[in-house]
């Protein structure tokens, strides 16, 4: 499988200090694409990114299980980051490999994946922020988040502290698919529509360039970083042929919280002592001319925001 891509990075409008990070190389003719966002002062936020990067590529292997391999070179590059900065410093970081027609995606914090396919944009990752959580759970929008106060306190990072959870996605590919990585410097200021159009209307280059740019134009906060990849081989399914109907592995799904799973079993204990009574009551009917009724219960579900007990805060970013 070919992969085309190109990667930019730029200090942004109002920081002095570039503490994004990004890099690339080919593993067992696999492309492995990483980009990170560091935090954690004026210069460990720089060493911070630039550590996760090299010990994620240096680390990975694909062997038989790509998503494992990303999930143990995370695991490494926060065992690194972890000692060097001993819980002061850390980073986000997103990486995706591209191996047998298939994408792995591996993320913490909110550095982001997207899927860019024939003009229509869709976020493989999940944020792991505040902000991200209130949006996961339909408290805000998207677009809400964008100028939201607390949209930079991060919940999960590499370095932050001795182990980290990884979130992991499998996605098949498709010949001319994009793949977008990006840090909260772009995207934090770009719709996915903006994102989107950049990208299917220009060369990686120019689109990469754009894409920076046009943060930079709307007052440019944090740093840029921004990497760009397209899927070009004759081995990749066509848009047309059977593979292009293939489901798509779903995300991992984020576990309940304790006030949501005690809500989950109030409803099943209130729709068990339901179903008692109606036996209890029930009286047989002269003929059985009809069925026993049936009830629905809908319930609405309430919102829940799970905050972690370790929250980063605000201006380490």
């Amino acid at each position: 499988m070919r992969v085309r891509y190109n990667g930019r990075t730029d200090v942004g409008q109002r920081r002095e200090v570039n503490q994004d990070a990004f890099g690339s190389t080919e593993i067992d003719q696999g492309t492995l694409l990483v980009v990170c966002d560091g935090m954690g002062g004026h210069l460990a936020g720089e060493v911070a990114s630039k550590l996760a990067v090299e010990t994620i590529i240096n680390s990975f292997r694909p062997q038989s299980d790509p998503a494992e391999g990303l999930r143990q070179a995370f695991i490494a590059a926060n065992q690194r980051v972890y000692q060097e900065g001993r819980g002061t410093m850390g980073t986000t970081a997103v990486a995706a490999f591209f191996w047998h027609n298939t994408l792995y995606v591996a993320n913490v914090g909110d550095s982001r994946a997207y899927l860019v396919r024939e003009g229509q944009i869709r976020q493989l990752t999940n944020d792991h922020s505040l902000i991200g959580d209130q949006v996961a759970a339909g408290l805000i929008t998207a677009e809400q988040a964008r100028t939201s106060t607390i949209r930079n306190i991060i919940t999960r990072a590499i370095g932050h502290q001795s182990h980290v959870e990884v979130d992991l996605f499998r996605e098949p590919l498709l010949s001319g698919d994009t793949i977008v990585l990006s840090t909260d410097g772009m995207h934090g200021l770009l719709t996915d529509d903006e994102i989107a159009a950049i990208v299917s209307l220009h060369p990686l280059d120019v689109a990469t360039r754009r894409l920076v740019d046009e943060a930079n134009s709307r007052g440019g906060p944090d740093n840029i970083t921004v990497v760009v990849a397209q899927v070009d081989s004759s081995d990749v399914a066509s848009r047309t042929g059977a593979a292009a109907s293939a489901p798509t592995t779903p995300p991992m799904a984020r576990p309940l919280s304790p006030i949501g799973l005690g809500g989950a079993v109030l409803v099943f204990v209130l729709l068990i002592g339901l179903a008692i009574s109606i036996l209890l009551n029930d009286t047989p009917s002269p003929a059985p001319l009809l069925s026993s009724p049936t009830i629905v219960v809908t319930a609405t579900p309430i919102p829940t925001i799970t905050v972690p007990a370790t929250v980063i805060p605000t201006e380490t970013r």
